[in-house]
């Protein structure tokens, strides 16, 4: 007798587009078909912020599956739900719609969603002949391509589109803010912006001191964030700065280990109180004694050497 195949453990997603609406009749069926747990996200179908969804993508296991009532409640257009199937294949994860026909842990549903990138592909190519052929018959007719307003520089015209963009901006701070705001909350104000800057880059995230200002000021502006975080830094000396720097890796990871803080600094060419670049543990210990003698709050567990 064949083993019975391993059932797949299924991640639901809800989305509703206003705080006015609710997320039951999706709820109820998503636990109809036996949902693990379920993610719930209010959000325009328009709207590229969908933070919830983001994360779900980020932390979903292989062979989970993700599970949501209709397409629409997942994507906001083919290439979009294109987009976020390949990233569930990137995790080696798989995506299923209870009202369409789509499963890709079954042959049926990837050959419905490889006839969907095919149609993705048709209508991108016909938006761009249209796009062409009309800019020609423009043109023909002495007419020039693009908003007539920006062409004639009318205010009106140039602030519609500066907040269209802020809009599209600010959407993509709040998407991404929660891989590079916390280690701003934890060491800022008391650490200065190129400190926090050389943090993130150790950790794989590119930013300039200027671009983390602005994305920081805007959401501060939005009221999404402390305002105390764009407070000037306190001057220090170049051994507390370096305590402090210290300890701002240490509470950006409270997980990380006195020899993986070493190895940070080793990366950031960081030279060690007596000037060499070789960090030991002790040195990184000693440096986290220091900084909890002068008051700053540090996580236990980077006092181990784990």
């Amino acid at each position: 007798m064949a083993p019975s195949p391993i059932k797949k453990r299924l991640i639901g997603y809800a989305r509703v587009s206003t705080e006015d609406q609710a997320h039951d009749a999706q709820l109820d069926e998503l636990r109809a078909v036996g949902c693990a747990e379920i993610h719930q996200e209010h959000g325009s179908g328009a709207s590229r912020a969908r933070p919830v969804l983001l994360r779900l993508l980020r932390e979903i296991k292989a062979d989970e599956v993700l599970v949501v009532v209709r397409l629409d409640r997942l994507a906001r257009s083919v290439s979009h739900l294109l987009e976020v199937i390949e990233t569930l294949e990137a995790r080696k994860a798989h995506f299923r719609s209870l009202r369409d026909p789509i499963d890709t842990s079954t042959p049926q549903g990837i050959f419905s969603l490889q006839v969907l990138g095919a149609v993705a592909q048709l209508e991108r190519s016909l938006i761009s002949e249209r796009t062409r052929a009309g800019i020609m018959a423009a043109k023909a007719r002495g007419k020039k391509p693009g908003n007539p307003g920006m062409r004639e520089r009318r205010p009106e015209a140039i602030r519609k589109i500066a907040l269209a963009r802020e809009k599209v901006y600010l959407d993509e701070l709040i998407v991404g803010a929660d891989q590079w705001m916390p280690t701003v909350q934890r060491m800022r104000p008391h650490h200065p912006w190129e400190d926090v800057v050389r943090v993130l880059h150790d950790n794989g995230q590119a930013w300039t001191v200027a671009r983390l200002r602005r994305a920081v000021g805007k959401l501060v502006s939005q009221h999404m964030a402390d305002p105390a975080l764009l407070r000037p830094a306190p001057r220090k000396n170049p051994e507390d700065r370096l305590m402090t720097l210290i300890a701002g890796i240490a509470m950006a990871d409270p997980h990380r280990s006195l020899r993986d803080i070493g190895a940070q600094l080793e990366r950031m060419r960081e030279r060690t109180p007596r000037g060499g670049l070789t960090w030991s543990a002790s040195s990184v210990k000693k440096q986290l004694d220091l900084a909890k003698k002068h008051g700053l709050a540090l996580p236990s567990v980077a006092q181990g050497d784990r």
